[in-house]
């Protein structure tokens, strides 16, 4: 066997091609998802207003900020979700909103190397965007302007009150001066008190003239806000591809399981990685036949199994010449394979018996070996082991192949306890001193212990997987099982999933009835003389033709025979008197035809009816 090999991209291709409905579904699902949370979600509108602030007086920046200039556009950011704005924003909207729940609906940026910010405000229509967008850059501007008049006041009022404690001092400087002596000490000191003081005056005056006169401005609006035309949110096409992206993912995933947890073997790799079985052969839909069919040795399948005979003959000692073929599962399949693995054994002109081992329980399940390679389905194998026939009896050359004989199933028979009886080892004993090889067609390991107990009598098996009804635990099972009587396992056989046996055609009616007057007799069917003699198991079982163009002398000869006799029974049927006869059951046909009685006088009632109906005149016997 085979180790598991690490799984490949064409396994996961196969996976996603086996499971592709899942993630199709699942993604549907996804985008279905996406477009009922696009539907359900509020719309929400966003406007901007971008603002140019100005540098005041009272501004400074901080030592390694971010942005340059006399101005901290990052604390401005700030101050535009402030309490404070918020606050003016609010009046400004006239909304019952509080500033708060306001000022979350805000955000600001500050674009790079600019001295602007950028006001967003997001609401659910959008002139509520709008005209909040516009009111929070308004309340910012009066608030900062308001903020550097306020600033500009107090320091009016600073210098205010410095310039009148300067006129108290200096009225005081005066009168002191004037009663001061001229050219004493006092009048030189206080003349120079007085000239600082006048000196600081008049820099106070200067300086409050220059405040008084100054103008604040904080900033202004360079870019209004505009009337939103679309929502920002949700966004349909995002939703729409995340909901499809999710649902792919998720659909992958479950695809994944569903093979990891999935028992089924669906391909060839299948059984070699997750079955731990080499493949020895696989046939596709293309090469695989019907449930009654041997492959032509020369057509696309039949290469596969003469790769197949090639490969198992080098494997094979010497010495080795029973080759079991079982099933994983229940089914055809080995029966398929068997059939044609000895039919590419016997065309090399080795000699080579297939043994039919599954026993049936009706008679129905004997006929499929014998309508794959044209032979009766009785005596066989049931017959021989419980002792009614001898095995030069049951075994059968096939018409095709010379070297190929068969042992059919047989007929129905209790199967209890035959595959381990010393009759079926003497059998195979006697099958080995012939020589040639022996290939025997066993039940599959899943329905019946005579797999293992075949097995156990055998140089070599070999196992018939039919993919899509095997299971993994089934073929590991049917591994072990061999394994545990000594038997090597050469490999498998993978075949699809097999369609059953085609329907026969319609056959005639076995019984017709032929309605007749009084006095007249009716004529007995030509199968009446035919059911007369008896009939042989060949008669009974009609071989299926092999698909080839060929026709041995022999065959034509018995087909000219039988031509002859047909002829003959018919010139007797004509003479048979018109008596009816009825054919007592025979044992052998009892349950398939009761009577059979010709119509053929039905012709002269149709002509002497019609003759009637025209007027004819006719005696009162109908004559």
């Amino acid at each position: 066997m085979e180790a598991s090999r690490p799984a490949d991209v064409s396994h996961y291709l196969g996976v996603f091609r086996r499971h592709w409905w899942i993630a199709l579904v699942a993604t549907g699902a996804g985008l279905g998802a996406g477009a009922a949370l696009t539907s359900a979600l509020p719309k929400v509108y966003e406007s901007s207003t971008a603002v140019l602030v100005q540098a005041l007086d009272q501004d400074t920046n901080a030592s390694g900020g971010r942005t340059k200039g006399s101005v901290n556009l990052d604390t401005e950011a700030q101050l535009v979700g402030s309490g404070a704005v918020a606050a003016k924003a609010a009046a400004l909207l006239r909304s019952p909103r509080s500033p708060l729940e306001l000022a979350k609906s805000v955000s600001v940026e500050v674009p790079a190397n600019t001295t602007v910010l950028v006001i967003t405000f997001k609401a659910g229509n959008p002139q509520e965007a709008q005209a909040g967008s516009h009111s929070f850059a308004e309340a910012y501007l009066r608030n900062r302007e308001e903020t550097a008049q306020s600033g500009l006041d107090q320091q009016i009022k600073t210098l205010t009150t410095k310039i009148k404690q300067l006129t108290t001092t200096m009225t005081g400087i005066n009168a002191r001066l004037s009663r001061a002596l001229k050219g004493s000490p006092d009048e030189s000191n206080l003349q120079s008190l007085r000239n600082n003081s006048q000196n600081q005056l008049n820099g106070l005056t200067g300086r409050l003239n220059e405040l008084t006169t100054t103008t604040v401005g904080a900033g202004s609006i360079i870019s209004d806000a505009r009337l939103p035309e679309t929502p920002i949110s949700p966004n349909g096409m995002v939703n729409l591809a995340t909901g499809g992206m999710i649902g792919l993912l998720f659909g992958c995933a479950l695809a994944f399981l569903r093979e990891r947890f999935d028992r089924r073997l669906r391909t060839a790799a299948d059984v070699r990685d997750r079955g731990r079985v080499n493949v020895l052969a696989a046939l596709d839909e293309r090469t695989t036949p019907h449930f009654d069919d041997v492959l032509q040795p020369y057509g696309a399948g039949g290469r596969v199994f003469n790769r197949l005979r090639n490969e198992i003959l080098a494997t094979l000692r010497p010495s080795d010449q029973v080759i079991v073929v079982t099933g994983a599962s229940r089914g055809s399949a080995a029966t398929l394979v068997a059939a044609n693995l000895a039919a590419a054994l016997a065309r090399t002109g080795s000699d080579v018996v297939l043994i039919g081992a599954h026993l049936p329980d009706s008679v129905m399940d004997a006929a499929p070996l014998a309508r794959m390679l044209g032979v009766s389905a009785v005596p066989g194998l049931s017959d021989l082991l419980a002792g009614r026939v001898g095995l030069a009896r049951a075994l059968q050359r096939t018409p095709r192949i010379p070297s190929l004989r068969v042992i059919t199933t047989g007929g129905a028979a209790t199967a209890a306890g035959l595959m381990q009886s010393q009759r079926l080892k003497d059998t195979l004993e006697t099958l080995r001193r012939q020589g040639g090889y022996i290939v025997i067609e066993a039940p599959s390991t899943s329905s019946s212990a005579d797999a293992q107990s075949l097995a156990s009598l055998a140089d070599a098996a070999l196992l018939a997987v039919e993919l899509r009804r095997s299971r993994r635990p089934a073929l590991l099972d049917a591994a072990e099982q061999l394994q545990r009587v000594g038997t090597p396992l050469l490999g498998a056989v993978v075949l699809p999933r097999l369609s059953g046996p085609r329907v026969a055609e319609a056959t005639a009616p076995a019984v017709t009835l032929a309605p007749s007057p009084a006095g007249d007799k009716p004529h007995v069917d030509r199968g009446a003389a035919a059911l007369d003699n008896p009939m042989s198991d060949g008669d009974l079982t009609q071989p299926m033709r092999f698909p080839t163009n060929t026709m041995s002398a022999a065959e034509k000869a018995a087909k000219a025979a039988q031509a002859e006799k047909a002829a003959a029974r018919s010139a007797a049927n004509e003479k048979t008197a018109e008596k009816p006869q009825v054919r007592p059951r025979s044992g052998r046909v009892a349950d398939e035809i009761t009577a059979v009685i010709d119509m053929s006088g039905l012709k002269d009632e149709l002509v002497k009816e019609s003759t009637s109906t025209d007027g004819t005149a006719m005696d009162g016997d109908g004559k």
